[in-house]
Parts: structure tokens; sequence; C-alpha cells
């Protein structure tokens, strides 16, 4: 669509973005009122209403409540790096998570028992319903939240062993790999499906996001033998990081 052919909205909001863009409109700035965008660009309440939802989904201003609408300042995405499991004196699930081994994470855990769901069943092998230990966990860095993480590891493999608890017991917090190896399944494989959408309502809240904004969704699931031993979906704010992959060849 060439750019004349545009809406109204989409113009003037094209236009506020290129602002924001050069620095004309720095971080923290009130962007122009309603009726300020109505007269400068010669339209309507309307489309002056539009062209602030616009830029607002786009993550570029935020409302404050009594204030106005102001310009976002906005975060320089950090490496989110996959490079597959390393064997080392830190292999917690911080550390495989995040790509910066400057970064001294914490993490927050909660374990449960539940059925699986259709779509966890398919990607573990099971029967929907077969019962499974769900983990959820939230990573810190420098005490501020960074990344979501829930887990499903089939309690078929894993019930009546030590390792049943990720976060108990005498491999706690040591990850997939080394907890599985105690009961002699060998993960020789990962897979990862890397996907977009919206945020949910809670996520953002946990994370200090803007519900609706995107979240990138990391899937991951470990095997041994070809048979599916935990997988996972690791979420962060898509505006805070860039997933990274360094592959060797071989």
């Amino acid at each position: 669509m060439a750019f004349g052919d545009q809406p109204a909205y989409l113009r003037v909001a094209g236009d506020l973005r290129q602002k924001i863009a050069a620095g004309e409109l720095p971080p923290h700035t009130r962007l122009p009122s309603q009726a300020r965008i109505r007269e400068q660009y010669g339209v309507s309440d309307t489309v002056a209403l539009e062209a602030r939802k616009v830029l607002m989904a786009e993550g570029l201003v935020e409302g404050r409540s009594g204030s106005g609408t102001y310009v976002r300042e906005q975060p320089v995405p950090r490496a989110l790096a996959r490079t597959g499991y390393r064997m080392s004196d830190d292999s917690s699930p911080f550390r495989q998570e995040q790509a910066d081994s400057r970064v001294k994470g914490t993490w927050e855990s909660h374990s449960e028992q539940v059925p699986a769901s259709a779509a966890i069943a398919r990607r573990l092998r099971i029967a929907r319903g077969d019962r499974v230990m769900r983990t959820e966990y939230l990573f810190r860095a420098g005490g501020e939240p960074v990344m979501l993480s829930t887990s499903w590891e089939p309690l078929a493999l894993t019930a009546r062993t030590p390792v049943v608890l990720p976060e108990e017991g005498p491999l706690a917090g040591r990850g997939v790999v080394e907890r599985m190896a105690a009961i002699d399944l060998i993960v020789d494989n990962v897979t990862e499906e890397v996907g977009a959408r919206p945020g949910l309502a809670a996520e953002a809240l946990a994370l200090g996001g803007v519900p609706g904004h995107c979240v990138v969704v990391i899937q991951r699931t470990y095997c041994a033998g070809g048979c599916p031993v935990e997988t996972a979906d690791v979420v962060v704010l898509a505006e805070r990081y860039r997933v990274a992959y360094h592959l060797p060849v071989k």
C-alpha cells in the first residue's frame, strides 16, 4: 500500500513514530495531546485517538493515569544464547537459560503433580491425563525478573526416584541432563521451537512488562534414546531479548 493510500490514523502514527525514532520525542517526553494532534495534522478526534492507540500497541508510548501519554524508554535487547548443553560446575536452570556468564541469577520455583494436557501429552509422547510433575520458575538477574519457565516431566519415569522434584533432593537445581543421568536416562538430544505471541496478563505482571505486548516462547524438549524426558516453555519479553543460536559445524 502506498503511503498516500494509508488510513489517516496510520499516517499520523507513522509520523509520530519517526519523531520518536529520531529523538525529536525522547523517552519520558509527553506525547502531543489528542487536541494537539488533531490541530497539527488536521484530523478528527477519532483519528488522533486511533493513532495514539497504534503507538501504545507497538510499545512506543505508555499512558500514565491522570497525567497523559509518554514516550517509553526502549530497552536494549540482550542475547538469549542457545548453544546446547555444556557440562560445567554450574548447570543450574538459570545458567542453562541465560547468555551472560557474568550474571549471577536466582530463581523461585514451585512444583506440583498434574494431569498432562493434550498439548503436553503430545510433546512428551504420553497419554492425555497421565501424571506429570509441573515446575514453574521465575528467574531473576540483578534482582530484576527476566524469564519465566514451566517444565513438565513424566512421573512414569521419575516417580519414586530421588529426582522426582527438580528443586529438591540430592541433585536439586542441577538441571535435566544430570538429574536424568542419575536414574540411568542419558539425554542425547534437545529440540527447540521458537515462536512469539501476545503476552498474558500474568506473564507481563511477573516480568514487569505490558499486557498484550509480544513474548518470545522457546518450546524445548529433552530426549533420552528418543524418549522425551522433559519439555518446557521458556518465556521472555520480546522487546528485551533476541534469541541467538550458535551452532557448531560438524
